[in-house]
């Protein structure tokens, strides 16, 4: 329990003072195909790096909720929303594109600031050097804590490791066969995980950097066959030798602090910065608030969510807060309402048993979610990003 206690503290300290991702870990090209977005819907996610947010606004989705209880998250999302109205493409590319803009403060005062929202200005008053950089650290990838591993991750791939040559024939490689050979002729798994690597990546530390509860990493310790290190470095490996890394852009700005015009999520695309530039932005909004608090203060009705992994650290810590959760989405669902998550677990059996109450009767979340296992199998191995246990999709059906 003390272990317990440090690993929590450790983790709230992380992400209670920090801006922990700078952007998403979650595909929305699998995520468009699961939820089948329209005009019609409006849609529920938490913010994260507010990648994701602007991807559902490009799908045609009537209108995105941006909720993060770290309103850190919610100023980088404004940042990049004040950025589309007032940037040219250019240099929008350059700030978020290329994580480095050296006329920062110029470009902050004329045009942006203004439209941020009082904490978000704040925010960015003190942390605009995330965009001017140093010497050490060029990037706003390198920046937040997750930026910060990859920042460290970098530094070991070029220094100790020295497979920057490798890596670079790797990311840009045009198909899979070639990421294979490269793999197998540079030994890239012995250079990779060597047992000093193996070590750092059983830490808590090390997985709350990563925004890893110890939840979570018990959650892989219990079900996956060598634990939450070998969970990783097999899904490294996947990465790198089994998927496409020609457009994978999550690996890509990882591993280089930077995306390139045609390796880079949807928002950043010159056609799809226009069509947000054009009024689409607008369909966006920040909210930071936990989910269910967002949800009490909501009045109409949410046709899509998308839960991310949040659900495993609300089971092993705040299962009451998850069932009321639960009672919130179920209030505020529309007709046709479909659920996404995804899970540390490779196996999620904690959400189906929570009770919830319908119409005066009660009945369990198992009885009320009806599951596309089928979609959810053809997706979930074809993940770019790949350090999810499960994926879920589910269609919410009220009885009446």
């Amino acid at each position: 329990m003390p272990l317990k206690r440090l690993s929590r503290t450790a983790f709230n300290l992380i992400h209670g003072k920090n801006l922990v991702y700078n952007q998403c870990w979650e595909d929305p090209r699998l995520d468009r195909q699961a939820l089948q977005l329209g005009p019609d819907d409006h849609l529920a996610v938490i913010t994260s790096a507010g990648c994701n947010a602007l991807d559902y606004a490009l799908a045609g989705t009537g209108h995105v909720y941006a909720i993060d209880m770290n309103f850190r998250q919610n100023a980088l999302l404004e940042l990049k929303q004040a950025g589309i109205r007032a940037l040219d493409y250019p240099t929008f590319f350059k700030l978020f594109g290329e994580g480095h803009l050296p006329e920062w403060k110029d470009v902050y005062a004329s045009k942006l600031r203004s439209q941020l929202s009082p904490q978000a200005q704040e925010f960015w008053d003190r942390h605009g050097v995330f965009f001017v950089g140093t010497r050490r650290r060029p990037s706003f990838y390198f920046r937040g804590t997750s930026g910060l591993f990859a920042w460290m991750v970098n530094g070991y791939i070029n220094r100790i490791a020295k497979i920057r040559g490798p890596v670079e024939r790797l990311i840009n490689a045009q198909t899979v066969e070639e990421q294979q050979v490269i793999f197998k002729e540079e030994k890239l798994h012995d250079r990779l995980f060597r047992p000093a690597i193996r070590w750092f990546l059983g830490r808590d530390t090390t997985m709350a950097m990563l925004g890893v509860p110890r939840s979570q990493r018990e959650q892989l310790d219990t079900q996956y066959p060598g634990g939450v290190v070998q969970f990783i470095i097999d899904r490294i490996e996947t990465v790198f030798a089994k998927l496409p890394l020609h457009d994978n852009y999550f690996w890509h700005v990882y591993l280089t602090g930077k995306y390139t015009p045609t390796c880079c999520p949807e928002y950043l695309k010159e056609e799809n910065f226009e069509r947000l530039k054009g009024g689409i932005v607008d369909n966006v909004t920040t909210h930071t608030n936990s989910l269910l608090g967002f949800l009490e203060k909501h009045d109409g009705k949410i046709s899509r969510y998308v839960l991310l992994d949040h659900m495993d650290w609300l089971y092993s810590n705040y299962k009451e807060i998850l069932a009321d959760e639960w009672q919130g989405i179920v209030d505020r669902a529309a007709p046709e309402t479909k659920i996404i998550w995804r899970s540390a677990c490779l196996e999620v059996d904690f959400v189906d048993p929570i009770e919830v109450q319908v119409d005066g009767r009660t009945m369990r979340m198992g009885d009320l979610l009806h599951y596309n296992r089928e979609l959810a199998a053809q997706l979930h191995p074809i993940d770019r990003v790949n350090t999810y246990g499960s994926f879920y999709i589910a269609d919410l059906k009220k009885p009446g």
